[in-house]
C-alpha cells in the first residue's frame, strides 16, 4: 500500500475513534491513566484472563509496597517469587502463580547431566514446599546448548526431568520450562523454539510437565505468535508478556497487538495465568504501577 494512502486511512480511523469517545474516555483509553472520576478501585476485571505480574520487573519497589499496589490494581497473583517472599504475598491475599527457587540458573539446566544431581535435590526439596503453600507451578530451564545437538539435549532433559516427575505428580505441582529467545537476551539458550519445547513435553510424557510460553521471547525468535499458541496450547501452562522490541510497555509503542493475542489465548480454553513481564519506563513507583495497570487493562479482553 502506498505510504500516502496508508497515512490517510490511519488518519481516518483515528478520527472515527476519537469522534466516538468523549474527551475523558478517550484519554483513559489511550493513556491508561485513570481519571479522577474513575479511580483504580472502580475498574472491574472481565474475568476472562487471570492476571499476574513478574516481581523482578519491579525490583526497585519494596515488596510490601509492590504487593499493596498490585492488590489495588486488582491483580490477584505475582510470578517468580520463592518461599522467603510467600508470607508477604499471603499477607496481601496474593497468589504465587509461578514459583521459583529450585533452578541453578538459566544457563545451567536439565540439558547437562552434570547438573542432574543438584537439580534433583533442589526440585524434590522445593516441590513439597510449593504444594504445602497451596501453589501449583514451579519454573525450570533447559540450560545453554554449549554445542549439544538437539537429540542429546532432549535426551538429557528427559532423563533429568523424569527423576523429579514422580514427586511433582504426587504433589500435583507442574514443572514448567520457559521458552526464551537465544537471539537477543539469552544467547545459546536451548529451549528457544516452541517446537523444541513441545517435543520435550511429549518425551517426558507427564501432565505435570509443561511450557511457559513467553510472548516477548517467542516473537523475537520465531514470530507467528497467535498461530503457534492455537496449535500448541495443550503443551502450555503459563504465559508471559513483554513489548517487542525492548521488553518495554505493551501499548501502541511496540509491534505486537496484545488484545488479539489475549483473545486467541482465551479461545483455546486456557484457565491459567498471564503474567506481565515488561520493564516499565517510569522510574518512580507510582509511574511503574500506572504502567502495569495500563498493561493489565490492555490484556483484559
Amino acid at each position: 500500500m502506498p505510504t500516502s494512502e496508508f497515512q490517510k486511512r490511519r488518519s481516518a480511523i483515528k478520527k472515527i475513534i476519537v469522534g466516538s469517545l468523549s474527551v475523558g474516555s478517550a484519554a483513559k483509553a489511550f493513556s491508561g491513566v485513570p481519571s479522577p472520576s474513575h479511580p483504580n478501585v472502580n475498574y472491574i476485571m472481565k474475568g476472562n484472563i487471570n492476571h499476574s505480574v513478574c516481581r523482578w520487573c519491579y525490583g526497585s519497589i519494596p515488596l510490601e509496597e509492590f504487593c499493596a499496589g498490585v492488590k489495588k490494581i486488582g491483580i490477584p497473583a505475582i510470578d517468580l517469587v520463592g518461599p522467603s517472599d510467600w508470607p508477604v504475598l499471603q499477607k496481601y491475599g496474593l497468589y504465587s502463580s509461578m514459583c521459583s527457587g529450585a533452578a541453578i540458573s538459566i544457563e545451567d539446566g536439565f540439558n547437562d547431566k552434570q547438573n542432574h544431581s543438584t537439580l534433583e535435590k533442589n526440585y524434590t526439596d522445593m516441590i513439597p514446599l510449593v504444594a504445602e503453600a497451596g501453589y501449583k507451578q514451579l519454573i525450570c530451564f533447559s540450560g545453554n546448548k554449549r554445542n549439544l545437538d538437539d537429540e542429546t539435549a532432549w535426551a538429557n532433559c528427559e532423563e533429568g526431568l523424569k527423576k523429579i516427575m514422580g514427586v511433582a505428580e504426587q504433589h500435583n505441582v507442574t514443572i514448567v520450562m520457559e521458552l526464551l529467545n537465544s537471539k537477543i537476551d539469552h544467547k545459546d539458550y536451548n529451549c528457544d523454539k516452541t517446537a523444541w519445547g513441545v517435543e520435550l513435553v511429549k518425551r517426558v510424557g507427564s501432565e505435570n510437565f509443561k511450557l511457559l510460553y513467553d510472548i516477548y521471547h517467542m516473537q523475537i525468535d520465531e514470530g507467528d505468535v497467535i498461530r503457534t499458541i492455537r496449535e500448541n496450547h495443550a503443551y502450555i501452562s503459563h504465559y508471559h508478556t513483554g513489548g517487542v522490541p525492548g521488553r518495554r510497555e505493551i501499548d501502541e509503542s511496540q509491534e505486537l497487538y496484545y488484545p488479539a493475542i489475549m483473545k486467541a489465548i482465551v479461545e483455546t480454553g486456557y484457565k491459567g495465568y498471564v503474567a506481565q513481564e515488561f520493564i516499565p519506563s517510569p522510574k518512580d513507583a507510582s509511574g511503574q504501577l500506572a504502567s502495569l495497570e495500563n498493561a493489565v487493562k490492555i490484556c483484559d479482553v
